[in-house]
């Protein structure tokens, strides 16, 4: 595996596969991979010839309180992990290479709609930071296609809309969630959580598909039914950010007729916040 720190040498870099009529296929991270990132880099490897993954912890898609400073960097594990799982370029820029003009006057990109409400009302201008980096990256390595994780459904949306929107000719590939045994989602945000914390955690994931099963049977009490999962989540230690019922296209709030529907959670346990989903089809 190639290790490149800059635009210059990622771009040559690129360009020789391309030469040789390799398929581009990106992976955008913020390091301290897990199994769950790790997926994405194998799926781009079956989708493409010439796989690129980016690890850039980036400044403009945290909040003034959030844990910029203290969010996990493990570059050295992180390239192990990326050998295993046959990547074959990693580009790893610091902040003065993907913002040489300062990121007060970063020209930026903001995808309306989805990008509102949920994750984007909790984290104002969040989703901004991530559209601008991704542009970026796309920009800077031009791949054919590019793989995220499902876990980020908002994010997903986000991309997928800004790709639809701008032209750009990449396809967009979403890879499902990968759980621990006891269903939590995978998260690099998991190393926060204390050994009780932890045994609480897969909660979150249970009270969705505990909504989902009620929905599937039946049920379209959509505000009662989010009222029980609250509760259900504040019993178990949790601190509701948002539960929130939504069209899975759209992301717009569900009404009584709507059948691709997505169940999406943000929530503190102590410290730390975790986010999850599930999608699901109601049919007949």
């Amino acid at each position: 595996m190639n290790i490149v720190k800059t635009v210059a040498d990622l771009r040559a870099a690129v360009a020789r596969a391309r030469s040789e009529g390799k398929r581009i296929g990106l992976v955008p991270t913020m390091g301290n991979l897990h199994d769950g990132h790790i997926a994405l880099v194998k799926k781009a490897g079956q989708r493409a010839d010439f796989v690129v993954a980016s690890i850039f912890v980036n400044p403009l898609q945290f909040g003034a309180n959030e844990d910029l400073d203290s969010y996990p960097r493990t570059l050295a594990d992180d390239q192990a992990k990326l050998v295993e799982a046959n990547c074959h370029l990693l580009f790893t820029p610091g902040v003065e290479e993907m913002y040489p003009g300062g990121m007060q006057y970063q020209t930026q990109v903001r995808v309306p709609g989805v990008s509102e409400g949920l994750c984007g009302q909790s984290r104002p201008g969040h989703f901004d930071g991530v559209s601008t980096v991704v542009t970026k990256l796309f920009n800077m390595v031009q791949p054919d296609i590019a793989v995220f994780g499902e876990k980020d459904f908002q994010q997903l949306a986000v991309i997928r809309n800004m790709v639809r929107d701008l032209n750009m000719p990449v396809q967009i590939i979403g890879e499902p969630i990968v759980r621990r045994a006891d269903g939590l989602a995978l998260s690099s945000r998991n190393g926060y959580l204390t050994p009780d914390e932890l045994q609480k955690a897969p909660v979150l994931q249970q009270t969705l598909r505990t909504l989902a099963n009620a929905i599937e049977q039946g049920r379209r009490d959509y505000p009662a039914l989010l009222a029980e999962g609250n509760a259900a989540l504040s019993a178990a230690g949790f601190r509701p950010d948002y539960l929130e019922i939504r069209e899975a296209s759209t992301l717009r709030p569900a009404d009584a007729q709507a059948t691709e529907l997505v169940i999406l959670a943000a929530a503190y346990l102590g410290k730390t916040r975790l986010i999850d989903n599930l999608a699901f089809s109601l049919h007949g």
